[in-house]
C-alpha cells in the first residue's frame, strides 16, 4: 500500500499576518486533510481557522508534539501516513523544520519512506536574510548563543571572525525577553565597524529591519524586550 504524504504547513509569524502567510495552495491542502501533528493544539486550530479551513474542526485528529509528548513510547504519529492518508505538520510559528523540533518528525518520515512536501510560507530566518543586504549565498544560522556572558562574548568574536574570513552572514536568535541583554553584549564585544542587522517582529504591523554598524547601533539601541528578533552579523 502506498503511504500518505506529510505536508509541512507554515503558519504566521505574527498576529494579524494571515494574509501575508497563506497561499491558495496551502488553503486547498488543509481542506483535503484531517490529521495533524502540531506543537500546540490550541494555536494550531486557530491557524487553521485563519487560513480558511472549511472542514468542521470536530472532525480533525490532532497529535500533540509538544515538548512533554515527544519522547512518549505510545506516540503514533505515523499510523495514518503508513495507512495511505495525508497528514499536516505545523510548528508554533513559521516553517516546520526550520529552527523547529518538527525536523525530527520529518527525519522519521524519510526513514519510513513517507513522501514529504514543504509548502511555501514565512520563515523569519530567510526573510531576515533577504532584507539584511548581507551575503545570501553563504550564511550560517547558529540558533541560540551561550547564556554565560564570558562564553557569549567569545562566541560573538568567533562569529565576527567567520563573517570576515569567509564573507559569510552569521545569524542567531535569543529568547525574546533576553533580547536586550544579547544586544548589549554584541555592542560591547563586537568591533565598532561590524555590521549588524536586526530584524524584529517580521510580518507584523510594527516590523523593523535595519542594518547599521555596531557603532551606529550604540548611539541609539532599540528596545527589543519580548519582541521576536533575528540578529545578523557581517563584515
Amino acid at each position: 500500500m502506498a503511504t500518505g504524504t506529510l505536508y509541512l504547513i507554515p503558519v504566521p509569524l505574527a498576529d494579524d499576518a494571515a494574509a501575508k502567510s497563506f497561499t491558495p495552495y496551502l488553503v486547498d491542502t488543509i481542506n483535503s486533510i484531517k490529521e495533524y501533528i502540531v506543537e500546540n493544539e490550541k494555536t494550531a486550530r486557530r491557524f487553521l481557522k485563519e487560513a480558511g479551513l472549511k472542514i468542521p474542526q470536530s472532525e480533525l485528529i490532532i497529535h500533540d508534539y509538544g515538548k512533554h509528548n515527544r519522547d512518549k513510547a505510545d506516540n503514533n504519529f505515523f499510523a495514518a501516513l503508513l495507512a495511505g492518508n495525508d497528514v499536516g505538520l505545523m510548528s508554533e510559528a513559521g516553517c516546520p523544520g526550520i529552527a523547529d523540533p518538527g525536523a525530527d518528525v520529518v527525519a522519521e518520515a524519510h526513514r519510513k519512506g513517507i513522501k514529504v512536501v514543504p509548502l511555501v510560507g514565512p520563515s523569519s530566518v530567510i526573510l531576515a536574510l533577504m532584507a539584511s543586504g548581507f551575503n545570501g549565498q553563504s550564511f550560517t544560522f547558529h540558533g541560540y548563543l551561550p547564556i554565560d556572558k564570558v562564553q557569549r562574548a567569545k562566541k560573538i568574536k568567533e562569529l565576527e571572525g567567520l563573517a570576515e574570513r569567509n564573507k559569510q552572514t552569521q545569524l542567531f536568535i535569543e529568547t525574546p525577553f533576553r533580547n536586550n541583554q544579547l544586544l548589549e553584549e554584541v555592542l560591547k564585544s563586537g568591533n565598532p565597524n561590524t555590521l549588524l542587522c536586526i530584524a524584529c517582529n517580521i510580518t507584523a504591523a510594527d516590523e523593523m529591519v535595519q542594518t547599521k554598524t555596531l557603532a551606529a547601533w550604540k548611539m541609539q539601541p532599540p528596545d527589543l524586550h519580548k519582541k521576536p528578533a533575528i540578529f545578523l552579523l557581517y563584515r
